[in-house]
């Protein structure tokens, strides 16, 4: 069986699951423990270096951003090019970008730009200001899912 998403129309394949069980659930905690680790390290969580990179005071969060940017766009280059497989012995396909009409691209930044402007997280770094101990991160954790549920709520009546 196939699913078709609505935004794109692209024909995706039925995901193949199996459980992760203990091994791979313990694999997915030390990754999310690095993550988090690496950004609090490299003062990703912290709001005074947001606000200082949206007042455009400091390099220092742009320099990240564009590494993650440089990064991804050549891992994704090396994926296409040797056909890197997954674990179901699969070649990994990544299907191109299609970009659609009107303003909801920038409508959809400008909103989650303001977010990070005004609370100085953005959802990864949220688990990661929760494992630092700044637990004042639980009202942005809490409007994210708010926000996430009010879209779920409304995407039948927006423009797609």
């Amino acid at each position: 069986m196939e699913n078709r998403t609505i935004e794109t129309d692209v024909v995706e394949p039925e995901a193949k699951e199996e459980p992760a069980g203990p091994k791979g659930l313990l694999l997915f905690l030390l990754i999310g423990t690095a993550f988090g680790f690496a950004l609090t390290k490299s003062e990703v969580v912290s709001w005074f270096r947001i606000q200082e990179m949206f007042r455009f005071q400091s390099f220092h969060l742009f320099g990240i951003i564009g590494c993650a940017i440089a990064t991804g766009f050549v891992s994704i280059r090396l994926l296409r090019k040797y056909e890197v497989r997954d674990r179901f012995g699969e070649v990994i396909v990544i299907p191109p970008k299609v970009w659609g009409k009107g303003i909801r691209y920038w409508a959809g930044g400008i909103l989650f730009g303001l977010g990070w402007a005004l609370t100085g997280a953005c959802p990864g770094p949220i688990f990661a200001l929760f494992g630092s101990g700044v637990f004042v991160a639980a009202a942005v954790f809490i409007s994210a899912i708010a926000g996430s549920w009010v879209y779920g709520a409304l995407r039948p009546h927006l423009p797609h």
